[in-house]
């Protein structure tokens, strides 16, 4: 499966990251099959430098997204849907907080 995904680049402390597309099972720092853009969050503003044209590509020969590059590319209009949730709690976590607002 082809998977749309973020490869950190940059020094220690001072990240930015590659907009890369690359097997699944493979290491996202290894090799890939294009860049399609960079993102540099400490940037002020944060710059976002996609490839629109490539990643409307890949998403019609069927690449998957990850949930932060979802994120960011609803955020920036490039596709339309819902923002995903990126951290789900355990069912004995909630029961665990439930009791303490219950308390």
């Amino acid at each position: 499966m082809v998977i749309i995904r973020l490869s950190r680049v940059g020094k220690k402390k001072q990240p930015s990251y590659r907009l890369i597309v690359s097997e699944k099972s493979k290491d996202p720092w290894g090799k890939y099959l294009e860049n399609l853009g960079l993102y540099n969050p400490l940037a002020k503003p944060p710059v976002f430098d996609f490839k629109v044209d490539r990643i409307k590509y890949w998403l019609s020969q069927g690449a998957q997204v990850s949930d932060t590059v979802w994120n960011m590319l609803v955020e920036q209009k490039i596709i339309e849907g819902e923002k995903r949730k990126k951290v789900s709690i355990s069912k004995r976590r909630k029961e665990k907080l439930a009791k303490k607002q219950a308390s």
